[in-house]
């Protein structure tokens, strides 16, 4: 795949269902985790629900063949009035790395986030995703938190 490949960002649809079930299955394998099918078909339905709590779901598509996608949602936030946007899961296919499709997929969250009058979008990810990190790092600014959770 080329960098003058074309590609579109659009909202994830239920009949992308087996693709986008490949990608974050790709995505999960990445970061050395599994989830049950239960869990897989949870999250797809959550991510096409209507709720307002549930997450929100984009996909990139290039010659008719899904190449990346990105995962978010909004929330309270204790010092703030508006909602935050949580910017949960992103994947690009490795041949599609490099092309600026995750720079599209991220900046597609933040006009997400601008039209929802969200004043933040955050994320998380492993010290050892450098690939990714140097694009993290030229579309936000590195904080110095530190994640905990329960045992």
């Amino acid at each position: 795949m080329s960098d003058n490949t074309a590609f579109v960002i659009r909202p994830l649809e239920a009949r992308d269902a087996a693709e986008w079930r490949a990608l974050w299955t790709d995505y999960l394998r990445f970061y050395e985790t599994a989830v049950p099918d239960a869990v897989k078909d949870s999250t797809f339905d959550r991510l096409l629900g209507r709720d307002a709590r549930d997450f929100n779901g984009l996909v990139a598509e290039t010659a008719g063949r899904l190449t990346g996608l990105v995962h978010f949602l909004f929330h309270r936030h204790a010092w703030k009035i508006e909602e935050v946007c949580y910017l949960q899961d992103l994947f690009v296919v490795p041949a599609a790395r490099g092309t600026g499709l995750g720079r599209a997929l991220i900046e597609a969250v933040y006009a997400a986030a601008d039209a929802k009058g969200a004043p933040s979008v955050y994320w998380l990810t492993q010290d050892f995703n450098h690939t990714a990190r140097r694009l993290y790092d030229s579309v936000g600014v590195l904080t110095p938190f530190i994640k905990y959770q329960r045992p």
